[in-house]
């Protein structure tokens, strides 16, 4: 799940919703909003078949394998709060989550592999680990290389910058982005029931 390269309009069709965001996917589910598959009209799913699609969308947005799902669930659960809000949360903090909603590329996607490539710095140190989880006080840049610098200059004039979380500062110029603190249940950005996923993986 997390190296997912099959077509993407399909996913967003089959779990109707936006999980994947580049061009074309958004074109085909704009065209075609149907459940891919033929008879597939009328079919209602039962409450496993819909917990199960919960599940996915949160595998297929923060691009999480099963076992990095439960491992990342196992590790909420023993946390003080909600459990659901808590896992969200969790993949909110991740790096490659981090460069997304900077406006450094255009999709998650994007942003993984820009970041096991290395292009990107964690407080001064080449991270190439996508599920890094950032902590407050911590600053992400792009490395010192000029190719790279003007390759993520063009996309932010290209996007023209987008809604930035409170959680979160980014400095066009230096394109250095600063974890201001952690994010909260309004910050997530995917729309999912996750008490239905909490009670899948609790099974």
């Amino acid at each position: 799940m997390a190296r997912y390269t099959g077509p993407k309009a399909r996913i967003n069709r089959r779990l109707g919703a936006m999980i994947y965001e580049n061009a074309g996917a958004t074109r085909a589910h704009e065209k075609r909003q149907q459940p891919p598959g033929m008879h597939t009209r009328g079919r209602r799913p039962s409450n496993y078949g819909l917990a199960l699609m919960e599940k996915q969308k949160i595998k297929h947005y923060y691009g999480l394998g099963e076992r990095q799902l439960r491992r990342y669930f196992d590790k909420v659960s023993h946390m003080r709060g909600n459990t659901g809000e808590m896992l969200l949360i969790l993949c909110e903090r991740r790096l490659d989550n981090v460069v997304r909603r900077a406006g450094l590329v255009k999709t998650r996607p994007q942003a993984r592999q820009g970041v096991a490539h290395g292009h990107f710095q964690v407080n001064g140190v080449k991270t190439d680990k996508p599920s890094y989880i950032v902590r407050p006080g911590d600053v992400i840049t792009v490395r010192g290389r000029e190719n790279l610098k003007n390759i993520y200059l063009s996309v932010i004039a290209e996007q023209g910058g987008g809604e930035l979380p409170d959680w979160l500062s980014f400095d066009s110029e230096t394109l250095q982005t600063s974890v201001l603190g952690l994010p909260g249940p309004s910050d997530v950005s995917l729309t999912v029931d996750v008490n239905m996923v909490v009670e899948f993986l609790s099974r």
